[in-house]
């Protein structure tokens, strides 16, 4: 079992960079697929980026590509999410979310395991 606490999250200009971190307890993390998710007000959660166990693939929603990045650092057991040239519409509530074993999937009920929430909000 794993438990995660987001951290990261804030006020920011649309074009600005932020990087969310995800730290995870236990000595396993390396074993864990990492996700992030977020959550609009009003809307349902939906896919950002996905990283596989195994550390090969990557998978990012469409509207992110090519503006965040998901990486993850074992030795210090967590997992990052840069986010640049952030726009209004990335404004969310932000969730990491982990899988042992898993693959770099989007499907968020491949994921036993969620962190709280970190809240981003990006102005026009």
């Amino acid at each position: 079992q794993v438990q995660l606490v987001e951290s990261g999250g804030g006020l920011v200009q649309a074009g600005d960079s932020l990087r969310l971190s995800c730290a995870a307890s236990g000595r396993t993390f390396s074993s864990y697929a990492m996700g992030w998710f977020r959550q609009a007000p009003g809307k349902e959660r939906e896919f950002v980026a996905a990283r596989s166990w195994t550390d090969t693939s990557t998978y990012y929603a469409d509207s992110v590509k090519g503006r965040f990045t998901i990486s993850r650092d074992n030795a210090k057991n967590t997992a990052y999410l840069q986010m640049n040239s952030l726009k209004p519409e990335d404004t969310a509530v932000y969730y990491c979310a982990a899988a042992h074993w898993g693959g770099a999937s989007a499907q968020s009920n491949q994921y036993p395991y969620w962190g709280q929430g970190t809240q981003v909000t990006v102005s026009s």
